[in-house]
């Protein structure tokens, strides 16, 4: 499978997750607010913080009416407007992530947005509703750079058919994101093993984007099964007006999101079966070899009464345990004292 470079970093197989710490609008339209989120990304040792790029008009009619899942009576379109950040803060956002040594993504939610982020990001991430809008898959493809594409309320089939599409633009950077659209998401429905399917359908990078607000149980998951990115809403406070707060992490549960993948990332280790170094002395110590249970004179059998399997602790092994059934009834070539072990000279 294939390595694909954000700025710095590569993921794909032998590199950790990439964790993407995702602010969205949870800026809440204070450009300080942006910047601390920036901050807490930076401190919890994040790879990167994405923001969102959107304008109302381009993602809702006016007459769009309202959204159930915020129970609120307001116009979905009215608070989206009130969502959007301002497009000069993208110079401003991307510089301060470059001076704080953390990348910064943008998702782009129509090709306006598109081109104002693209001489400032390294990649693009597309939003799960925006994954169907091939008009826009096209046009971000073609800018050439690597596409994270998330997979909210899609088929398995609408998955391969933009996958499709993205790969006839020549462009096949793509990390697909097992993602359920639901805020926040159910633990059972998080569903962290799609990844995997994604993965296996597609030969893909995979991971999730993970709207559950338990801060561990998906990424530490998603990250045993193979995700080669973990991305998660984050936020100042769950206090804070705007529909994202409540369901994001707060900064110390982001900062323990990041360290238990790390943890789960080291306890994954190289996968090949060995005696690791750790294991050298109780390798040598606890496993067991022949031993004779008392003194066994020259050309007595070996039998039950004077041999048994035993550990070694800090004496010198002999024969290993399947060659016991091997050695009962054969004699003894040589005196043999009590607690020493046998050995393949000491059977005739």
């Amino acid at each position: 499978m294939k390595r694909i470079r954000i700025g710095e970093r590569l993921l794909g197989d032998g590199q950790p997750v990439y964790i993407v710490a995702e602010a969205g609008s949870n800026h809440n339209g204070d450009f300080e607010q942006a910047l601390r989120l920036i901050d807490v990304a930076v401190g919890a040792k994040a790879d990167a913080v994405k923001f969102q790029n959107f304008k109302a008009a381009q993602l809702y009619p006016r007459a769009a009416g309202t959204s159930d899942y915020l129970r609120t009576s307001r116009p979905i379109y009215d608070i989206i407007q009130e969502m959007e950040m301002p497009d000069t803060w993208v110079p401003r956002l991307a510089e301060y992530c470059r001076e704080r040594h953390i990348e910064f993504i943008c998702s782009p939610f129509d090709e306006g947005s598109v081109d104002l982020i693209d001489p400032w990001v390294n990649v693009f991430k597309v939003a799960s509703y925006e994954m169907t809008h091939i008009p826009l898959l096209r046009h971000i493809a073609r800018k050439g750079k690597p596409l994270i594409v998330s997979t909210g309320t899609a088929t398995l089939d609408e998955v391969l058919r933009s996958v499709a599409m993205l790969r006839e633009t020549g462009n096949d950077e793509i990390i697909l994101l097992q993602c359920t659209a639901s805020y926040p998401t159910p633990l059972p429905a998080v569903n962290v093993r799609a990844l995997v399917t994604l993965r296996e359908a597609t030969g893909l990078l995979t991971g999730i984007s993970d709207h559950s607000r338990d801060p561990i149980v998906a990424p530490m998951a998603a990250a045993a099964l193979g995700a080669r990115l973990i991305e998660k809403h984050f936020t100042l406070s769950n206090d804070l007006p705007g529909p994202d707060h409540r369901f994001a992490v707060e900064p110390p549960e982001l900062i323990e999101l990041v360290r238990r993948v790390r943890e789960v990332e080291k306890a994954l280790g190289h996968g090949r079966k060995e005696t690791l170094p750790v294991e050298d002395e109780l390798r040598t110590f606890a496993r067991r070899s022949i031993f004779a249970i008392r003194d066994i004179r020259p050309g007595e059998p070996f039998a039950a009464t004077n041999i048994a399997v035993l550990r070694c602790g800090k004496l010198p092994a002999g024969l290993e345990p399947e060659f016991y059934d091997r050695i009962l009834g054969r004699r003894a070539r040589r005196p043999i004292a009590a607690e020493h072990a046998v050995h393949p000279d000491d059977v005739e």
